[in-house]
Parts: structure tokens; C-alpha cells; sequence
């Protein structure tokens, strides 16, 4: 009988020490490679530019990185085939005649074409500075340690691109060996600095987001040197920029014929997303949706194959929605009608504008409410660019988008209104006479 007894007892240590180990290794393979206390097989230097380096320690999440190279599919409004977007809307032709971007303005394509893809614009050319260098490179953290922000920006864009030989890589988000998300653009550390916050204090899950920051933001040129700046100063919400660039005085460029000092949006993605939308307030941050944890084996990590949530939306959406297919019907609709939106706001941009144009050559020497016409059109485009400029077509802030549309097609048709009024000419409140699309 003792030794029946013994066995039992045996026999249940025995499987409550298997039911301790099966709970352990459940536990670490739901664990994030990175989160778990093992040494890094290969020590690497500091702000270290060669992304596979990182990928000795890291293989899954470098040879998901490297999928940005070869992933070149397009979602119905944007995609990574770096696509043309004066071809698919030649309406951006008179948007942004006089400027750069009606030379050439394709989408952007995957992160390890960074750099190929800025070197090869028409939009650069022997008087571009440095700063157009800023979101593109690995060895931007190691150079601005060095030589500091402005004097990175204002170096001749040939001349610091010798010093520039990665893609944006490891070093753009991570700290060498402990893998912390960290900020390392100085204009964007500077942006957090002026509105009160401390980088350094927020939860790992918000800099999930933060970290993205470093590139996806509203920025411009400062000053003769071209220091590269975000415009927070005031608050990260539209009103607010544009208040900060109307009381510097800045523009991008004037428009031709128009007289018009004009604001160029670059990607607000961070500023859109933050700004009270359904997944930010519900504590979903960027990677989330962009760079989904996937397994292999036993290994869980972050997917490095950044792009759109709709290419696998049963890994991006699926991880808090169970009806993945409704997910995708919806962002379809909220999307299809933020494009709608987005066209017909530009259509009274460009009747706007042509209004101007004219009243403007009728008038060179400026009337009150020219003038004030030309404020309006300046602060409409801007807002419209704020929408159009960002990488989601509405789907980071569906309501943020809409309301930001419906404001610049209002300010397009009051310009529209003043002008036709500062040179009492009516025929200039026509609509869709300037400007067709092919047919």
C-alpha cells in the first residue's frame, strides 16, 4: 500500500513539474523576441548604419525588413509601386504648378528604396540641401551626433550624399544592443521638447507610435540654412500649424500668375492619427497595424515588412476585430469617400485659383479683397494637402479627414468668391469651366 502511495505521489510531482515547464515555455513563446533576458549574439556599436548586423541578433525581423525591397503591391488608393500621381490625378498638375512636386510626385514605395528613390526624383537638383536626406538614411543618427542638425541640413544634398550609403534601417528606431525604441531626429525630439513632453517617459506601447514620428510628420526648411523644423510649436492640429507658418511669414513657393505665397504638406501621418482618432484614443499605435507580431515557430516578433494593414488584414486587423471581412468592407467605404471628398474639394481649389489668376492679371496691384482671397486660397490648399499629403486617404481619422475637406473646399470657394468680387467680374464664379479631366 506505502509503495502504491509512493508512485502517486511520484507520479504527481512529476506532472505538476511538466504542467510548470508547458506553462513557462507558453509564456515565452508568447513573449516578443526582443523582451526576452538572453545576450545578443553580436555586439553592435552604437547608432550602427548596417541594418544586417542588427539582423545577426535579429534575422526574423531584418528578413522582413528586407520584403520592403520586393513588396510592390498597391491597396485600391495607394500601395508601394511607387505609382504616378500627376498621372493618376492630372487635377495636381494645377495644384502645384510652379513647384516641384508637378514635376514628378510619385508614391512612395518600401523603406529599402529610400534612398534610390530620393537620388532619382526630378524634384532634386543642384540646389537641394541636405535636410531632403533627413527621412531617408540609416547613417543619419551617427552624422547628426556628429556634426548636429544644421549643419547636416544645409550641406549641398550631393555633397552629403557621399557620406549616405544605407537605406532607413535599424538605427532610424532602435538603440544598439537593448533594442529600446527611441526618437533620433533632432527636429522631431525638438517638436516634443516645445510642446512639454518627454520622450523618455512614454510607455513602450505609445512609442509604438512616437518612434514613427522620426519621419512621418508635417516639416519644413527653416531659415537660409534649410534646418529641417516640425511646426509644433503651437500644437500638432491643423489650425495651429498653419497659425505657426502664417506668423512666420514662410512659404514653399508662390504660385504663378497668382501672387499666392503657398504651404506644401509633406505626411502629417502622426499628426492625423493623434489627433483624437478611434484607434489612437483606444490605445492602438502605428506598429500595431503596420508591423503586426507574427510567428515563426516558436519565435514571436514584429513584422518589418511595413505596409498597408489591408494587404494582411487577418494579421493587422484580425488581432481585435473577429469580422475581419467587415473591417475590410469598412475601411473600403470610409475610404472611397474620403477620395470622393478629396476630388471635389480639389476641383474648387482649381476653380478658385483660376479666379485669381485672372482677378490678378486684372488687377496686379492688389485690392483688399484680392489679397484676402489669396490668404483663403493659401490656408484651403494647405488643409486639403493636409488630407491628401497623408498616407491613408482618410483612414487614420476618417471624421478629422472629412472635416478638414469640407473646410478647404469652403475657403477655395470663398477665395473663388473674393476674387470674382475684387474685380467685379462674376463670370469668374463659374464653376468647371477652367480645367477638365481627360476623358
Amino acid at each position: 500500500m506505502k509503495k502504491h502511495l509512493t508512485t502517486i505521489i511520484l507520479v504527481a510531482v512529476i506532472l505538476i513539474l511538466a504542467a510548470v515547464l508547458v506553462g513557462i515555455l507558453i509564456f515565452l513563446k508568447n513573449q516578443p523576441v526582443q523582451n526576452r533576458a538572453t545576450e545578443p549574439l553580436q555586439t553592435i556599436a552604437a547608432m550602427e548604419p548596417d541594418s544586417s548586423k542588427w539582423g545577426l541578433n535579429f534575422p526574423n525581423q531584418y528578413d522582413s525588413l528586407l520584403k520592403t525591397k520586393t513588396n510592390k503591391q498597391d491597396t485600391e488608393f495607394g500601395g508601394s509601386s511607387g505609382f504616378s500621381w500627376l498621372e493618376r490625378d492630372p487635377r495636381l498638375l494645377t495644384l502645384f504648378a510652379g513647384y516641384g512636386f508637378s514635376k514628378e510626385y510619385n508614391d512612395d514605395r518600401g523603406h529599402e528604396w529610400s534612398l534610390e528613390d530620393v537620388r532619382s526624383t526630378k524634384r532634386v537638383n543642384e540646389k537641394t540641401p541636405g535636410s531632403c536626406y533627413a527621412c531617408k538614411s540609416s547613417n543619419n543618427p551617427a552624422i547628426w551626433n556628429t556634426i548636429g542638425l544644421e549643419a547636416f541640413s544645409k550641406m549641398p544634398f550631393a555633397e552629403l550624399g557621399t557620406q549616405i550609403t544605407e537605406p532607413i534601417g535599424c538605427a532610424n528606431c532602435h538603440e544598439a544592443n537593448t533594442m529600446r525604441l527611441i526618437l533620433t531626429n533632432p527636429a522631431v525630439i525638438a517638436g516634443y521638447e516645445e510642446r512639454g513632453i518627454d520622450w523618455t517617459k512614454l510607455s513602450r506601447q505609445e512609442m509604438r507610435t512616437a518612434v514613427c514620428s522620426n519621419c512621418h510628420v508635417e516639416y519644413y526648411m527653416s531659415g537660409e540654412d534649410h534646418v529641417l523644423t516640425v511646426p509644433w510649436k503651437n500644437g500638432t492640429d491643423i489650425e495651429s500649424i498653419v497659425k505657426y507658418y502664417n506668423d512666420l511669414g514662410f512659404k514653399d513657393w508662390e504660385y504663378p500668375d497668382a501672387g499666392v505665397p503657398m504651404l506644401k504638406a509633406q505626411h502629417p501621418d502622426y499628426e492625423t492619427f493623434t489627433a483624437g482618432s478611434t484607434h489612437f484614443e483606444a490605445g492602438v499605435s502605428c506598429a500595431d497595424c503596420h508591423m503586426p507580431y507574427v510567428r515563426d515557430g516558436a519565435a514571436k516578433y514584429s513584422m518589418h515588412d511595413i505596409h498597408s494593414p489591408l494587404l494582411n488584414p487577418e494579421k493587422s486587423c484580425g488581432t481585435c476585430h473577429t469580422d475581419v471581412e467587415y473591417v475590410v468592407g469598412r475601411v473600403e467605404e470610409i475610404q472611397n469617400q474620403v477620395s470622393t471628398t478629396k476630388l471635389a474639394t480639389e476641383d474648387a481649389l482649381i476653380d478658385a485659383i483660376t479666379a485669381i489668376k485672372a482677378a490678378n492679371a486684372i488687377s496686379p496691384n492688389n485690392s483688399a479683397l484680392l489679397d484676402q482671397a489669396k490668404q483663403l486660397y493659401r490656408k484651403g490648399q494647405f488643409i486639403w494637402d493636409f488630407v491628401a499629403a497623408e498616407n491613408s486617404t482618410g483612414f487614420h481619422n476618417p471624421e478629422y479627414a472629412l472635416k478638414n475637406l469640407a473646410e478647404a473646399t469652403n475657403l477655395a470657394r470663398q477665395a473663388q468668391m473674393l476674387a470674382a468680387q475684387s474685380v467685379g467680374n462674376p463670370d469668374l464664379l463659374a464653376t468647371g469651366v477652367y480645367y477638365q479631366l481627360p476623358q
